[in-house]
């Protein structure tokens, strides 16, 4: 295990990371300006498409729904990283930052080349393929998520799991307002541990996710309705969506993780 002073170089990189984050504030809300727009000119299909992910992510906040992935593949991935067998959840608790942070970026890459892929593909019809593009691309970013909490050693079986990934799902579509809320939330989450009844009575909130969620695609999303010039905004799109998700499952998992070990440093 990592020593108290790399456990706090670790810390230290995460929260400088959070701060970080608010310098995007203006480029998001340039991003969002013509979303107004969008929303005008959109087809009813587009927005009923839209308004079945809100019972989708409730079905997969509750028992994981369609989307709970199967934590035996990643355990094999750790597996023949780390030559140690991977029997259950408690296994990966103990492997070193280094190789959770390794294993992460290469899942993110895989990732981002699928979901670059998936944009390019449903660009080439403009507004008619944005109707099966948008489901997609959640199910990818709750499926990356789940991946890089498995690899951290957090199992999205549990409820209160999937909670906090709802909530890096949240941060990472949020401007910096929902973005300082939000990380002022997980502070109290670090503190109480992952059953905090703090967290699950937020869960109110967890309708603007799928809102915000569409939001954020702003003027990429308006460009991808155009056929086949689609295929390279929507291609742009996914693969930047995904890269800053990924980004933010890595970072928040990591200091939780980073924080369990400096507590177990101190006893």
């Amino acid at each position: 295990m990592e020593t108290k002073e790399q456990l706090l170089q670790e810390l230290e990189v995460v929260e400088k990371w959070e701060k970080d984050q608010g310098s995007l504030w203006i480029w998001e809300r340039l991003g969002r300006l013509p979303f107004k727009l969008l929303d005008k000119i959109t087809p009813q299909f587009i927005h009923d498409k839209v308004g079945g992910l809100l019972e989708e992510i409730g079905s997969y906040i509750q028992t994981g729904g369609k989307y709970l992935i199967k934590k035996e593949n990643i355990f094999a991935t750790i597996e023949k990283e780390t030559g140690n067998p991977i029997a259950d959840m408690s296994d990966i608790k103990d492997i070193p930052l280094s190789t959770m942070k390794k294993l992460s970026k290469e899942l993110a890459g895989q990732r981002k080349k699928f979901a670059t892929i998936q944009g390019a593909s449903t660009g080439i019809g403009g507004i008619f393929t944005l109707a099966i593009d948008i489901p997609a691309i959640m199910a990818i970013s709750l499926k990356t998520l789940q991946e890089i909490a498995i690899l951290h050693g957090y199992d999205p079986n549990e409820k209160s799991e999937r909670i906090f990934i709802i909530k890096c799902l949240q941060f990472s579509s949020s401007d910096i307002v929902g973005k300082k809320a939000i990380l002022n939330e997980l502070s109290h989450f670090y503190e109480q541990g992952s059953r905090s009844s703090e967290m699950v009575s937020q869960l109110q909130g967890w309708r603007e996710v799928v809102f915000t969620y569409r939001d954020q695609f702003g003027w990429k999303k308006l460009l991808q309705m155009v056929p086949i010039a689609g295929m390279i905004f929507g291609a742009f799109t996914n693969r930047s969506t995904i890269n800053d998700l990924a980004e933010t499952g890595m970072m928040l998992y990591r200091k939780r993780r980073v924080l369990e070990r400096l507590e177990l440093v101190k006893s």
